[in-house]
């Protein structure tokens, strides 16, 4: 996979994988519900400073945890969170918004003066973040076009509720929530620090203008503490996610420049055991066909031609088909691989929904999962490890007994898929853009870029 060396600055490192059970539900903001931490004692003074500086939404939150602060620590200093949060205001621009919005002096002076104040300070400098906090999270999720198509509610991130964000935020650890920015995709932290490091190093226009691109990509992408897929088409790679962790990933061969996997989100809802595989027209023509008249017959490439698309075709008699005219396009055949050791698609694929003929599936071609160009495919995603994304996806249920074609078995619960296009990411010598195969970065052409 050709790549072009950017800047020797380090971007983070991909979660580690890590097992965990899955979580029935998920809220609005794209984070599974965790377990509250215990409550800490409240200092009835902070408490109620908290009480008269808090209003609206705002206030119905901190009344809902018994008024105890959110940035505060137990000694009664405004903790290191809110340093984080204040570095990610100061850096707004990268995120394409504008820190002025979020006043970051005026709260760096609020904070000043709760260090050599009291209770009221303190609320005050507390409340202010908390306001600052949800406003800067509901711009983050608030995406752009960026040729992403959506097929299912629920997918594309909506405007997310005040008390929402501020329920999530405090349902768990919330320095280490701020510190890893966990309201955001991890591969939108990746692309954002790709472009903060490209700013830094100067680094030209169009190379600016990718990463952009990039960091808008990664912004329709969910939390990982959401469950579910995202496949890297760009990249080739597949990663899952579940209770804010990096479950697994692996490699996949994904679309060609001439059959390119879509920018798409949908539902994975069936796993099809022994599944048949509907040859592509184009390649009924110029591949199967072809053979037929060179003197192969569809026995020898366990494949059968069927009379029309229904659910219950008619099998065909090979010697009744002008071969010549399904070669030369003049006349459509359906054609189908028998399920087998050769299917292309090999003991399972995985459907969601959508116009696009895409979904993930096993693959018999294992010698194309070890190439550093994956771009192979005729659109749909090919897994390295079919097996164990299923039993991830589908616990107990995942397999069959049987040898009978195409089972269907749905999925305990749907899991969101996210097909993407990252074209940047970490080399060994800093963060580098991947090949354009697909042509959509805009780009002039792949010429050489020095080590900024």
């Amino acid at each position: 996979m050709s790549m072009t060396v950017l800047i020797a600055s380090p971007v983070p490192a991909q979660a580690a994988p890590a097992r965990a059970k899955p979580k029935a539900k998920a809220i609005a903001t794209g984070v599974a519900a965790r377990k509250a931490t215990p409550a800490a004692a409240v200092d009835p003074a902070l408490a109620a400073a908290i009480r008269n500086e808090a209003g609206g939404k705002i206030a119905d939150f901190y009344q809902s945890r018994g008024f105890r602060p959110l940035w505060t620590t137990l000694q009664g200093r405004i903790g290191t969170a809110a340093q984080e949060f204040l570095q990610y205001l100061d850096e707004a621009e990268v995120d394409g918004l504008r820190s002025s919005r979020y006043k970051p002096d005026a709260l760096r002076e609020a904070i000043a003066r709760s260090d050599q104040g009291g209770a009221v300070e303190i609320a005050k400098a507390d409340v202010a973040l908390t306001k600052a906090f949800v406003r800067y999270v509901a711009d983050m999720r608030k995406v752009r076009n960026v040729g992403m198509t959506y097929v299912g509610k629920g997918l594309k991130p909506a405007k997310v509720a005040d008390s929402t964000i501020l329920r999530v935020a405090a349902l768990k650890n919330f320095g280490d929530y701020v510190r890893a920015m966990g309201w955001m995709s991890p591969h939108y932290l990746r692309m954002r620090s790709a472009l903060r490091a490209a700013e830094r190093k100067g680094a030209d226009r169009e190379t600016l203008s990718v990463l952009r691109l990039n960091v808008e990509r990664a912004r329709v992408l969910p939390s990982p503490a959401v469950r579910h897929i995202v496949v890297d088409a760009a990249a080739a790679r597949l990663y899952y996610y579940q209770d804010g962790e990096q479950v697994g990933s692996m490699r996949v061969v994904v679309g060609a420049r001439e059959t390119q996997t879509p920018m798409l989100a949908g539902y994975v809802n069936w796993a099809i055991f022994n599944p048949y595989w509907n040859v592509p027209d184009y390649l009924v023509r110029d591949n199967v066909a072809r053979k037929i008249l060179s003197g192969r017959t569809l026995d020898s490439m366990h494949m059968q031609a069927l009379s029309d698309w229904s659910a219950q075709p008619a099998v065909l008699d090979p010697a009744t088909i002008d071969w010549q005219a399904v070669r030369d396009g003049r006349q459509d055949l359906r054609v189908r691989e028998l399920p087998g050791a050769w299917n292309s698609m090999g003991k399972v694929k995985f459907l969601f929904p959508n116009d696009e003929g895409i979904y993930l599936h096993d693959t018999p071609n294992r010698d194309l999962l070890v190439k550093e160009d994956r771009h192979l495919s005729n659109g749909c995603i090919r897994l390295e490890d079919a097996p164990a994304l299923g039993r991830w996806m589908m616990g107990k249920s995942f397999g069959t007994k049987s040898e009978a074609p195409e089972q269907a078995v749905p999925l305990p619960a749907p899991v969101p898929v996210y097909l993407t296009y990252l074209t940047a990411t970490a080399g060994t010598k800093g963060v580098a853009l991947l090949a354009d195969v697909y042509g959509r970065d805009g780009r002039r052409g792949e010429r050489p870029e020095p080590l900024l």
